[in-house]
């Protein structure tokens, strides 16, 4: 007697390179998800836009969808404070109390096509000013990063690939992480002090290497925008952080938190939250303890927000301070990422820009330029060439022309080159203001740098900050 092959859905899978294993309908060659005649009738849903529904099953869906018992469950958490690291819109903070919610919320976002369709509005003198604009900012306060690649020796088990195979090893990855770390190090933040550490076996050099919290002053990392966690795994490995707190609001497999709990004298808590709702001083494993904040590529307004939830102002959304006036954090490392995602309402230093007559709207577009940073090849020289600007100077010229018709035309003539100074630039001026914003903080010290090469990570600029009070 042979057993009938259950039949499956005939939809091809190209990223798994297999049919969908469901069972398709009665009536179809294809399951529920993947049937065609059901695709005009689907729509995302509401409560995670991640994956989509029938219209005629919104009602019955809302009530079991997965993210519904994980927003309930988070809504009941001490440290869940909706909003409270989004910061306001001045323009807009007259009227929210007479806005309804939804509308408010709804109008926060400004993408990247509504961006880009009101640079294209811009007429010919405006977007010249605004280029002249970002040139003069950038020559008078952002033309001095200084480049500061690092490889510490306290990773240098990662560096030699001394560590468990099952972890992931990528090198471009591992490169950056290491000279996060290393930076941190030079900045006297993290210390390292395996030297003045004897072992008594050879096989014990792992262990050696790992530094108490007496030694670095700081007993705990919290790793913003963690993802899997490498780079938290890193500074546990190198530098003996006995606690550890990931932030996260994805869910990921392959985590650092299998590798991680191996270690017995390490605590691991792993949040799954939006930065822009945590109270961290509402955590209770974080209470009175000293940390680190780092973050790798925290893409957009992240970095905003991670800086209000570690160094806390007022609210005016809560009409109050954050639930400890006391500030714990000690160091903090930030690698910036994607800066086209930026926003206004969550930028951390509006002032700032409104103090280099830069608006809401000019914003807006520059942080729609940054997206061109990319657009080059960043292993020739691309650095000298931004100083020079010899590049915003050819667009300027361009915009006087007399046979340019519009400011989309300028844009869509504009060489690879031209485009990823301009970006570079752009994302300079971002970054900037952020830095300035933490110096303005009491007791903090800031630098920012370019933490690796550009060939090796467009995405290169770092903060590092360390509180002076507590060293």
């Amino acid at each position: 007697m042979t057993m009938e092959t259950p039949r499956c859905c005939k939809f091809w899978l190209p990223r798994k390179n297999r049919f969908c294993a469901n069972a398709p309908l009665n009536d179809s060659l294809f399951c529920g998800n993947h049937n065609p005649k059901s695709e005009n009738q689907r729509i995302p849903c509401p409560l995670d836009p991640s994956h989509s529904i029938l219209e005629e099953n919104l009602e019955a869906h809302i009530k079991r969808c997965p993210l519904l018992k994980q927003t309930q469950s988070l809504e009941l958490q001490p440290f869940y404070k909706k909003g409270i690291n989004g910061g306001i819109d001045e323009e807009e903070n007259q009227n929210v109390a007479t806005l309804d919610k939804s509308v408010s919320e709804s109008s926060d976002i400004t993408t990247s096509e509504m961006k880009r369709n009101a640079v294209y509005k811009m007429t010919i003198s405006e977007f010249s000013e605004l280029i002249r604009k970002i040139e003069a900012v950038y020559k008078s306060i952002c033309s001095d990063f200084r480049d500061s690649f690092k490889i510490p020796e306290a990773c240098g088990i990662w560096m030699n690939k001394e560590v468990d195979r099952k972890i992931p090893f990528q090198e471009k990855h591992v490169t950056q992480q290491v000279s996060i770390l290393g930076n941190l190090e030079e900045f006297g933040v993290l210390k390292n002090a395996s030297k003045d550490v004897i072992c008594d076996q050879p096989g014990e050099q792992l262990d050696c290497n790992v530094l108490s919290a007496d030694v670095n002053w700081i007993s705990a990392v919290v790793e913003f925008g963690a993802g899997r966690g490498y780079l938290t795994q890193m500074l546990a490995d190198c530098y003996g952080i006995k606690k550890v707190l990931l932030v996260e609001r994805k869910s990921y497999k392959l985590k650092a938190d299998r590798s991680l709990r191996q270690k017995e004298s390490l605590i691991l808590q792993r949040l799954r939250i939006d930065i822009e709702d945590l109270d961290l001083n509402a955590v209770d494993s974080l209470k009175g303890v000293p940390y680190l904040a780092i973050g790798k590529h925290l893409c957009g307004p992240a970095t905003d927000l991670t800086l209000r939830c570690c160094l806390p102002e007022q609210s005016i959304q809560h009409k109050a301070v954050h639930s400890s006036g006391i500030c714990n954090l000690r160091g903090l490392a930030i690698a910036t990422c994607c800066h086209h995602l930026c926003q206004w309402k969550q930028y951390i230093n509006k002032s700032y820009f409104s103090d280099l007559g830069i608006r809401k709207d000019d914003f807006h577009a520059i942080t729609w330029f940054t997206s061109w940073a990319v657009d080059a090849d960043h292993g020739s020289g691309l650095s000298d060439i931004v100083d020079q600007g010899l590049c915003l100077h050819s667009i300027e010229k361009k915009a006087c022309g007399e046979d340019v018709s519009g400011v989309e035309e300028i844009v869509k003539n504009m060489v690879a080159i031209e485009r990823a100074v301009l970006g570079l630039k752009c994302k300079a001026i971002i970054d900037m203001g952020r830095l300035m914003w933490v110096k303005e903080r009491r007791g903090f010290a800031a630098e920012l740098v370019n933490y690796v090469p550009s060939d090796i990570s467009p995405e290169n600029h770092l903060l590092v900050a360390k509180n002076l009070y507590h060293l």
